[in-house]
């Protein structure tokens, strides 16, 4: 499991935090994700962002623009 990366999507910057499988989440015998559990799971990584590749959900860490202070 690789953890602790930098990814820019759209002009932002996140720290990767953890990569977890699609199906992980996935309610057995339906075709959705389970989004509450997902949430859940975020939170309780300390993530404020989730970003999903075609196999994973990225759990992530938005790195906030710098502010120049005069």
């Amino acid at each position: 499991m690789i953890t602790d990366y930098l990814k820019y999507v759209n002009d932002n910057a996140y720290i990767v935090k953890r990569e977890v499988p699609t199906h992980v989440f996935e309610i057995k015998g339906q075709n959705k994700l389970n989004m509450q559990l997902l949430q859940d799971y975020r939170d309780y990584l300390g993530c404020d962002h989730v970003l999903r590749s075609q196999t994973h959900f990225l759990m992530c860490e938005t790195i906030e623009e710098a502010e120049i202070l005069e």
